[in-house]
């Protein structure tokens, strides 16, 4: 006779299962460790480490509600608000409605509350730095990919995704170069002139590469390169900002804020003391990134390039 249906049992705990569950638990009290050093050595003395991780989500992301930093930081409403008015206060943060509910608003930091946050960001890699700089380029690479899978596997996946920014190498440039042909034809109707200046850039970058006082960075997500920018040496004193790009399939995440502002922290470090860059008016999305880093349009000029009618524009941030 057939076996009647029954209730699934739950089933006991495997030996594997726990053996795994040990040896997760061993790991984090590994990476805690280690982590706990930014704390031990007091680097973020003008705020409390929970203050400091909520300026972090509102450096990073392009958009975020007090509820999103509730949800994803496990904090108390009540606790987060008083600390919030705290930032408004002291001229950290601004608060706009958001348009796609208007029982919320958007945070941002002011360019007071990204002056304020650059030294707790660089306190923090300053100390994260050593760990990583005693390994080789090809454990480095182990290492954060194993961070990104454990990221995949167990994160929430809906999410948005995560990136990370990390140095060029062999191959980047001719990313640039294809990506920045292949976008801004299909967005702006730009003809073959503008991948011939972008490859004119990647070229003499490559040529000329002083990684003292430049630098080149890609975003990637899950391996994928998903955007770039050049900062360049363009005299003693200037810095000049190039080639940023992000593509589509990553706009939203805060990659293009977060390419600006590794260019920003690292001409500071370099000893410039402004940073220059060329853009054009059609291009709203970067000129927005622009205006909210500190820069300020300087001088604007008709041109006929790339096969249309357009409006240079010249930015600049005293740093």
């Amino acid at each position: 006779m057939p076996a009647k249906n029954r209730t699934p049992q739950k089933q006991p705990e495997t030996a594997d299962i726990a053996a795994q569950i040990e040896r997760m638990r061993r790991f984090n009290r590994f990476y805690t460790q280690k982590i706990g050093v930014l704390e031990d050595q007091k680097l973020y003395a003008s705020f409390s480490l929970t203050e400091t991780r909520i300026l972090y989500e509102l450096a990073h992301r392009e958009r975020v509600t007090a509820s999103d930093l509730v949800r994803d930081l496990g904090l108390d409403a009540g606790y987060l608000s008083r600390m919030l008015r705290g930032f408004a206060k002291k001229g950290l943060i601004a608060k706009k409605p958001d348009k796609k509910d208007a029982r919320q608003s958007l945070l941002t930091l002011t360019p007071a509350g990204r002056k304020t946050f650059a030294p707790l960001e660089e306190a923090s890699r300053r100390v994260l730095r050593p760990l990583l700089e005693r390994l080789s380029e090809s454990d480095r690479a182990r290492v954060i990919a194993a961070m990104e899978t454990i990221e995949s596997l167990l994160g929430d996946a809906r999410a948005p995704k995560a990136f990370i920014l990390r140095p060029h190498r062999a191959g980047d440039i001719g990313w640039m170069v294809q990506k920045h042909g292949e976008i801004y034809a299909q967005e702006y109707g730009w003809d073959s002139s503008f991948e011939a200046l972008a490859a004119e850039v990647g070229a003499e970058f490559l040529r000329k590469f002083d990684p003292a006082c430049e630098r080149a960075w890609m975003a990637e997500v899950d391996g994928e390169r998903v955007g770039c920018v050049f900062l360049i040496r363009k005299s003693a004193t200037v810095a000049k900002l190039r080639v940023l790009l992000v593509d589509p399939k990553a706009r939203g995440l805060g990659v293009g804020r977060a390419l600006v502002n590794e260019c920003i922290q690292f001409a500071r470090q370099a000893g410039y003391s402004k940073i220059t860059l060329w853009t054009n008016s059609v291009l709203t999305a970067a000129r927005n990134i622009y205006r909210k880093a500190g820069f300020t349009l300087v001088k604007s000029e008709k041109h006929h390039s790339f096969g249309k009618d357009l409006v240079g524009e010249t930015w600049e941030l005293a740093l």
